[in-house]
């Protein structure tokens, strides 16, 4: 897959002029089954038409860049992993925009010409809420009514479970309430966060649970503090485990405020240090507590233990 990043006011080469394309267009946190919807009616129209098959994204958030918000945006998808994900789709070529100030004062007719003209976009399908230019003064039907013929214009429906629309709010709303089951319907695969193990306290090998302490990717939108029946990928193989995530308070002074990740990895006894890795989050089981000593510690973790591995029995 090729990837682009463009930055306004970028230069194109004649080597990315010669291709054409059929755009989906979207910020897609999640890449979910809303935005699959929009990337594959894309890619049906690329086989169509002939041409090859494209993702336009942003970086970073516009709201960091237009201000009006105070906590720090977490993603769904950091852009590597939602790369990774367009890759598995089958999407050919990702442009990575960058949401400058600069790209925010465009004028929906600027970013037309500069962003659709000017790529050789002969299709661009968005969904029905897709807007840009200032002020996001243009939507799917500034996009067709300046059209001029020059390009094709696909609008997607509202994608809707049988709940409400599907969307990254409702798969935040998920993960905060640790419910990693509804997450995933919306999702269509289990939330991941990307990672690092790093050096810990090694205090569960002292209790006969050794877990390898993982740092998430900047930015990771990280679930509920709890226990989790999760799923870790570690040279390139997927293994079965339980994840803490938490402040752990049976160790921990209580005005240490550290999130700590931590995942006992089921029948695995190696040295990962170092290692990148991906935590796929499977089923909540308990929320986090504090322990009146050790022993209750070691007596509830086994019991997390026997749950995930009879969790994971009955998923085979």
């Amino acid at each position: 897959m090729n990837v682009v990043h463009l930055k306004y006011p970028h230069e194109l080469n004649p080597l990315q002029q010669s291709s054409a394309y059929s755009l989906a267009v979207g910020f897609f946190d999640g890449v979910h089954k809303g935005h699959q919807a929009v990337i594959k009616a894309a890619m049906e129209k690329a086989q169509e038409l002939n041409i090859e098959s494209a993702v336009m994204t942003f970086d970073p958030h516009p709201s960091i860049v237009l201000g009006g918000r105070k906590e720090q945006i977490f993603y769904i998808t950091p852009l590597q992993q939602k790369i990774a994900i367009l890759e598995g789709l089958g999407v050919e070529n990702v442009f990575v925009v960058n949401f400058t100030s600069d790209f925010a004062k465009l004028s929906p007719e600027e970013f037309i010409q500069y962003f659709i003209r000017d790529l050789n976009v002969k299709h661009v399908t968005a969904g029905f809420d897709f807007s840009f230019g200032k002020f996001g003064q243009g939507n799917m039907d500034t996009m067709k009514e300046l059209s001029n013929g020059d390009y094709g214009v696909t609008v997607i429906d509202k994608q809707a479970d049988d709940v409400e629309k599907i969307s990254s709010t409702r798969i935040r709303e998920y993960l905060k309430a640790g419910d990693m089951e509804g997450a995933a319907k919306l999702l269509g695969r289990a939330f991941k966060v990307p990672g690092i193990v790093i050096q810990g306290d090694k205090r569960g090998r002292t209790i006969g649970f050794p877990t390898a302490n993982i740092q998430p990717h900047e930015g990771s939108f990280i679930p509920r503090t709890g226990v989790y029946a999760v799923r870790l990928k570690v040279q390139n193989k997927w293994y079965n485990g339980v994840c803490n995530v938490g402040y752990r308070p049976t160790f921990k002074n209580p005005d240490d405020k550290q999130l700590s990740i931590e995942v006992h990895i089921l029948d695995f006894n190696k040295n990962i240090y170092g290692e990148d890795v991906t935590i796929g989050w499977e089923k909540h089981l308990r929320n986090e507590q504090k322990f009146d000593g050790i022993e209750s510690l070691k007596a509830q973790i086994e019991k997390d233990k026997n749950e995930a591995i009879e969790y994971f029995q009955n998923l085979s």
